[in-house]
């Protein structure tokens, strides 16, 4: 059987959806606090930056792949209009229904839709937008992934992908203490997941750098594929196209 990555641990492909789904049924409660704390609130800031360069118009459909709480969705959902259509995709039901909860209770109902990002239940050529924010890393197989997200794009549509990145070099120690002595701390305090964060901490560095997430855009088939740097490289967003 093949194996893939849990953080640092080396893991059958067949295990990491479960491993994954457990650790954000642990935290899903307090999910929106932690990333508030653990990230000085910037997290707002990244993801305002990926709605505007989605440049989501009235009447326009998206897709909002491992939604989470609905942060993007939220937005996106105010620029579509009455005239678009958002979906909400998460494999984690409590996720799931935490953001579909929160757009509803914010006067904004969505159709939500608990699946793989790998096998996408929506027909090819159908959304002006994907978006797919701090979830890419939690795929167990990304290209997959990323081959269906542009496989439901229509031609001309585009591909954003938020995610932890490479930190500048000169800050990389700061960084590396910060996300394993205070986080894994911060999240036993707030949640009382330990084990949650330090996995996060792990699987940024598993993670494939900025240009290696460009080229893996470019192998999915995306074309015009560019990244933006945020917070020192923290988080990357990319953008591509489907032509």
């Amino acid at each position: 059987m093949s194996q893939t990555h849990f953080g640092y641990q080396h893991i059958d492909e067949a295990e990491k959806a479960a491993r994954v789904a457990g650790v954000f049924s642990s935290v899903a409660g307090r999910y929106d606090l932690m990333n508030d704390l653990m990230s000085g609130g910037l997290h707002r800031l990244w993801k305002a930056f990926a709605v505007a360069l989605a440049g989501v118009r009235a009447g326009e459909r998206v897709l909002d792949v491992a939604a989470g709480s609905g942060d993007l969705a939220l937005d996106f959902a105010k620029r579509a209009g009455t005239s678009g259509e958002v979906w909400l995709t998460d494999i984690n039901r409590a996720m799931l229904e935490r953001g579909r909860d929160r757009l509803l209770d914010r006067g904004r109902p969505v159709p939500a839709v608990q699946c793989d990002a790998q096998e996408l239940p929506f027909p090819s050529d159908y959304f002006d937008c994907v978006s797919v924010a701090f979830g890419l890393r939690n795929m167990t197989d990304q290209d997959a992934a990323l081959a269906e997200m542009r496989r439901v794009l229509k031609p001309g549509g585009r591909l954003l992908v938020l995610e932890f990145s490479r930190v500048w070099q000169p800050l990389a120690k700061i960084y590396d203490w910060y996300s394993f002595k205070v986080l894994p701390w911060l999240g036993k305090a707030v949640t009382g997941d330990e084990a949650a964060y330090r996995y996060l901490a792990e699987s940024i560095r598993m993670h494939p750098d900025q240009e290696r997430l460009k080229g893996m855009l470019e192998h999915a088939g995306l074309q015009k594929v560019e990244y933006f740097n945020l917070s020192a490289g923290v988080v990357a967003l990319h953008r591509g196209y489907k032509f």
